[in-house]
């Protein structure tokens, strides 16, 4: 298909798709460098006097020390960043001023935590709320799998036993039709709801399921409190005495895969906290980032980075 100049993109505007949201507002893509087995971006904050200070005669007094902090990989390659921040100086007083950004959201990767760092040092970070509750359900849905491999073990010996006996195997049914491993494996879905957006037979398999396993029960219910931690508080200290107290909860249950999931939000504890200062979360960013990979793997990946950047423009932009 041919296209007009006027369909021509900015491939720095592209680029900024693959970058932490919002930088390429504040810094410009200078140079790079393509490796066997790393990209290279060379960032420098724009010259333009933050808007705080915009009363003030500053006169620039270039840039910071150039810091190097490592982004998610694009196509297997590992990606460095390195950014030069400015500063300006004051020369009635002598006094030095750089850029301010007052909150950054991010998720729990320490790269993302080191970006933030490094280019909005004094702003406070937020981690997203939904990265967090994603962790929870992760634990829940490793035990129902857990679960479901025991079942399909324990099967899987009754029919070698009754092919030894030259019987035929007819596993147990339920009182909804479904067998042990069948109820396992079509209770995923519901184990992302709340019970009231079940429909009628998810109700029913969820019954049948916490019947059986109260394990899945348990932990299904913390899951949930845990989002109604979220959802209803406003306040950060009524928010960390409430997460405190599920964080007890869960270290008496004692389920080793939710202890784990307890000891990650405890390394992250006050950044977890600061949503609740103004509930920012960077679920808009989140959400085109599940976009993007969608989109290239309806591709089953991509070999011309130019072309894709192009096409991904034109159907988002």
């Amino acid at each position: 298909m041919k296209t007009s100049s006027s369909q021509t993109i900015d491939p720095v505007a592209s680029l900024s798709l693959f970058l932490p949201s919002g930088i390429l507002d504040y810094f410009t893509l200078v140079n790079h460098v393509s490796q066997d087995t790393c990209f290279i971006l060379y960032l420098e904050e724009k010259a333009t006097i933050p808007s705080e200070y915009s009363d003030l005669h500053l006169h620039s007094k270039g840039f910071l020390p150039e810091i190097e902090v490592q982004d998610f990989p694009i196509r297997g390659k590992a990606v460095y960043l390195r950014i030069k921040r400015r500063h300006w100086e004051d020369p009635s007083t002598g006094q030095t001023y750089s850029r301010d950004w007052s909150l950054v959201t991010l998720d729990m990767a320490g790269s993302m935590q080191k970006i933030a760092k490094t280019c909005f040092p004094r702003a406070m970070q937020v981690i997203d709320r939904f990265h967090v509750q994603k962790l929870v359900y992760e634990a829940v849905q490793e035990l129902r799998i857990t679960y479901r491999w025991q079942v399909i073990k324990e099967e899987n010996k009754a029919m070698k036993a009754a092919k030894e006996k030259g019987e035929v195997h007819k596993a147990e049914e339920l009182e909804n039709g479904d067998t042990l491993r069948q109820l396992l494996a079509r209770s995923r879905y519901l184990l992302f709801k709340s019970p009231d957006k079940w429909t009628k037979s998810q109700k029913i398999r969820a019954e049948l399921l916490f019947k059986q396993f109260e394990d899945i029960k348990h932990v299904y219910y913390y899951s949930l409190e845990l989002g109604k931690i979220f959802s209803t508080n406003y306040d950060k200290d009524v928010a960390r005495a409430k997460l405190a107290l599920w964080y007890n909860k869960i270290e008496e249950y004692g389920y080793d895969t939710f202890t784990t999931v307890a000891n990650s939000i405890e390394n992250h504890y006050e950044r977890i906290l600061n949503f609740f200062v103004n509930r920012s979360t960077n679920a808009a960013a989140e959400a085109f980032n599940a976009k993007i990979k969608a989109f290239r793997a309806s591709f089953r990946g991509v070999v011309d980075m130019s072309f894709f950047l192009f096409r991904l423009a034109k159907v988002y932009a």
